[in-house]
């Protein structure tokens, strides 16, 4: 994506992957973002993947 100057931020909520890939988006869009999680790490379901199928 290019990288401009935008006017303004954006809250994104969830650190969950999506939630993970829009800030990314966003940000790489020239966005200040503020991603907000209310669980004390990110990744969402993802990130317990590996407790719940271990291998």
């Amino acid at each position: 994506m290019a990288t401009t100057d935008k006017i303004g931020a954006v809250m994104v909520v969830g650190g969950g992957i999506s939630g993970l890939q829009s800030a990314l988006d966003l940000a790489d869009s020239g966005y200040k973002v503020y991603l907000i999680e209310k669980q004390p790490s990110i990744g969402g379901v993802m990130a317990q993947l590996d407790k719940t199928f271990p291998t």
